[in-house]
């Protein structure tokens, strides 16, 4: 760009004229960008060098019934089948009588790393004598957290090897995701420990790894609820626990079962307003926590084989206020239409989600295979992608489940034969 200013001190209007004229876009395509863009001032607010606001689609899923209250569930997600699966799970759950859970704190970890360590038994017992004191500057770097009845709750001292240290701070961020102001407590105390204990201080930041921070679901379902086709419902009951078992012990299953978890938990995370990439993180080294990564739910038949019992632990580093989540107008729709009123109900609502997202993969894996459920919407995306109009879509979706082939290639032969047959109509 030469002497001119740098990308992100130009006016958004100007990114663009800077794109195209330096052959990046077209004008075409700068209109395409122009059009998307919904809100350029909060989008400028928000981002570093804003162009446009890219768009996924929004719906909700129903029959969510947490600890005897009804929630929807707005779900942002481009994955086909997701929020009918999400409903399904739900509606099964809501039929025995609900998720039931356990919130836990609030509280969210921070860490300064101590390096070029001489004595790390001197230096643990010394900080461990000076809790007190370095609690208490972390608050005074944010005393409206404690004056809200959050704060500093914890402190612990770990050995990293011979030459680490971490100095672990446990600090209630009461309704917000909170990872600023850990920051910010976290630096003042390293600034402390510079200029009191003359200690090298490597770095402070915020932990993602968040199990002080936990929900849990429960759910009981009676077993013929379960029955699908020519199974029954104790046999499907049996199936999804032993599939369940299997992502305890092999991590290529795992993997794939925790995907398909956080699918709707992501989605709400998302329509919330929230950091989805720390729900994740957290989730998945959660999910490791004994050394070997394994399936963060459990599914069981009870001691009479009557009932099929899911529990489902996640930590949840999520915030109800902060954020984007008080300057994006759909986000505060969506805690409207989800009876969202305080952090605590977002955390149940999600852990719920992931729940029912496993019951409704597990209970397809075990039957009818998860392909059938996900395939007509699936073949609905295909269509699309094959330039079908929202008119012709229904008509290539029967024909590329008539002839047996699903892929892109022939949707767009079916394609070209409906326009074909349609133009040849028109003249009759």
């Amino acid at each position: 760009m030469g002497t001119a200013k740098k990308f992100y001190q130009l006016s958004w209007a100007n990114r663009l004229t800077t794109l195209i004229d330096q052959g990046i876009i077209t004008p075409a395509q700068a209109k395409i960008l122009k059009q998307q863009a919904n809100n350029q001032l909060l989008g400028d607010q928000q981002i570093e060098n804003y162009l446009t606001d890219y768009h996924l689609p929004q719906g909700v899923a129903w029959h969510y019934l947490i600890d005897g209250q009804q929630y929807l569930a707005p779900m942002v997600t481009e994955e086909p089948s997701v929020i009918a699966a999400s409903s399904h799970g739900a509606g099964l759950i809501a039929q025995s009588g609900g998720f039931k859970t356990k919130i836990g704190p609030h509280i969210l970890w921070g860490q300064i790393i101590l390096e070029q360590i001489t004595n790390q038994q001197q230096l643990k017992q010394q900080l461990l004598t000076q809790k007190p004191q370095l609690l208490a500057v972390a608050d005074q770097a944010h005393p409206s957290l404690k004056k809200r009845g959050g704060g500093t709750r914890l402190l612990r001292v770990r050995s990293l090897n011979d030459q680490l240290l971490s100095i672990d701070l446990g600090i209630d961020t009461q309704a917000a995701m909170g990872a600023n102001m850990v920051n910010s407590m976290l630096e003042a105390v390293a600034k402390y420990l510079r200029q009191q204990l003359g200690s090298q201080v490597l770095m402070s930041i915020l932990s993602n790894l968040a199990d002080e921070c936990l929900a849990t679901a429960t759910c009981q379902l009676p077993v013929e609820l379960l029955t699908k086709g020519s199974f029954s419902g104790r046999q499907t009951a049996k199936k999804i626990a032993l599939a369940a078992h299997v992502a305890q012990i092999d991590p290529y299953r795992a993997a794939t079962h925790n995907k398909g978890i956080m699918n709707g938990v992501d989605a709400v995370t998302i329509a919330m307003g929230n950091d989805w990439r720390a729900i994740e993180s957290a989730a998945h080294a959660y999910a490791a926590r004994d050394g070997q990564y394994r399936g963060l739910s459990h599914w069981s038949l009870s001691a009479d084989q009557q009932f099929l019992q899911g529990e489902l632990t996640l930590p949840l580093p999520v915030g109800f206020v902060g954020g984007s989540i008080k300057i994006v107008p759909l986000v505060q729709l969506n805690q409207q239409l989800a009876q969202i009123k305080e952090v605590s109900d977002l955390e149940k609502l999600l852990v719920c989600v992931g729940l029912a997202q496993n019951l409704a993969a597990l209970l397809a894996l075990v039957t009818e295979g998860i392909q059938r459920g996900h395939m007509q919407l699936q073949l609905r995306s295909t269509a699309l992608a094959a330039g079908a109009k929202i008119t012709e879509v229904a008509e290539v979706v029967q024909q590329l489940q008539a002839q047996g082939q699903t892929d892109l290639t022939s949707a767009q032969l079916i394609l070209q034969k409906i326009r074909k047959n349609g133009d040849h109509n028109d003249r009759i």
